[in-house]
């Protein structure tokens, strides 16, 4: 089949799409991929078709207001043409990419969604996804997270009545649920189901594993000695001062550890860490006893699938909340922005270090990932869905789009 993938350019978003489309190229399907330019080199390489995707201004300023998914609907119009030339079967999007969405509906091409993290569409009673809170373990706790139940609803739906003004402006009809970015046809899901709190799912979402992908580098070895290995995977977008990684670097200088951590290699370094500016995470982490980061999910994922433990300081985003599943599956510790100091990180990284439940529950989710690779069960998703879709157009005496 022909599938058309869509994704916004930051790295953990983009790698997913990437991976999963190496893996429909591998399984003899044609692959047309949008996203930024950056991602053009090897998008290429692996066999995929790229068309850059328009890098739009997303959040209003004052000098350069927007209404509500206008640069959507701008984007739209151009990726548009690219849609109709590649001519998909069906498409692909991540979640936060709307003009690919909008495109192929204005196109007749049914889409898929992408989620390249844990969900966020939280039943009733849950906890507000992304403020870090726990699932709660008792009546009263549910109660209490209950009454935030109105609250989120209310935004829900202003980001409904938002996007159905975007559907308008393009001639599309209005969506009658929220969460309007998952697909009620295919959502998948890219993250371990360790992660997920227990629930009922609703029939069209599937959870597939995460989607482990990254344009190489070099595999990093630590400084001498026999320590513990203790990797510092900082957000550079979300923290550029390089917080994280100054309190992890003076923290630990005297702790019998050794610390490999990506920064500047003209940066102070103590004597038991190497610094590096890039690095292969699939070929690193392996070797590493705890690996320290804000909670990208991309980066969790990479280190549980090595059987490593996190220790996540969240920074901003959908951080606080993979931090908060991180701890409830017991798989890592978090520890709160403002205990990210030298000696917070110290504490935090001796605790995680000394418990052997973590490093057990780690391998526990290491070997799930080696049984059920995300973009094998994603792309054999695909497949079932689109052999679906083309059997209901069918029957409705129409070609499959």
């Amino acid at each position: 089949m022909r599938v058309l993938l869509g994704a916004f350019g930051d790295p953990g978003h983009a790698f997913p799409v990437l991976a999963l489309g190496a893996e429909l190229v591998a399984r003899g399907h044609e692959v047309g991929i949008e996203t930024w330019a950056r991602w053009r080199e090897p998008a290429e390489a692996a066999g995929m078709t790229f068309a850059a995707a328009p890098e739009y201004q997303v959040f209003p300023t004052r000098e350069v207001p927007l209404k509500p998914y206008e640069a959507a609907a701008r984007a739209a119009v151009t990726t548009r043409d690219f849609v109709r030339s590649f001519a998909p079967d069906v498409a692909v999007s991540d979640i936060l990419t709307a003009a690919p969405v909008l495109a192929c509906e204005l196109e007749g091409v049914p889409v898929a969604t992408l989620v390249p993290h844990v969900f966020p569409y939280l039943p009733p009673g849950f906890p507000p996804f992304s403020i870090g809170a726990r699932l709660p373990r008792t009546r009263v706790g549910r109660a209490l997270w209950a009454k935030t139940d109105r609250l989120v609803a209310k935004g829900l739906e202003q980001g409904r009545l938002e996007y159905n003004d975007c559907r308008a402006r393009l001639g599309l009809p209005p969506l009658p649920y929220p969460h309007t970015g998952l697909s009620r046809g295919l959502t998948m899901i890219g993250t371990f189901p360790q992660l997920e709190y227990p629930r009922v799912w609703p029939a069209w979402t599937r959870v597939i594993g995460p989607m482990l992908w990254e344009p190489g580098g070099p595999a990093v070895a630590p400084p001498a000695g026999s320590g513990p290995v203790v990797l510092v995977a900082p957000s550079t977008s979300q923290d550029p001062s390089g917080s994280l990684i100054d309190a992890a670097l003076t923290g630990l200088a005297d702790e019998a550890v050794r610390v490999i951590a990506i920064a500047p290699e003209d940066r102070p370094a103590p004597a038991n860490a190497v610094l590096v500016p890039w690095m292969s995470y699939a070929g690193t982490m392996p070797h590493c006893d705890l690996v320290i980061c804000h909670g990208g999910h991309g980066t969790v994922a990479r280190a549980l699938a090595s059987g490593v433990p996190v220790l996540i300081c969240p920074a901003a985003g959908d951080m606080a909340e993979t931090a908060a599943r991180v701890d409830w599956a017991g798989v890592g510790v978090r520890l709160a922005p403002r205990f990210g100091t030298p000696s917070g990180v110290r504490l935090a990284v001796r605790r995680a270090l000394r418990s052997r439940a973590l490093r057990e529950r780690a391998g526990e989710l290491a070997d799930w990932a080696r049984l059920h690779p995300g973009p094998a069960e994603a792309a054999a998703q695909l497949e079932r869905w689109a052999a679906t879709v083309a059997t209901a157009s069918s029957r409705a005496g129409q070609p499959a789009a």
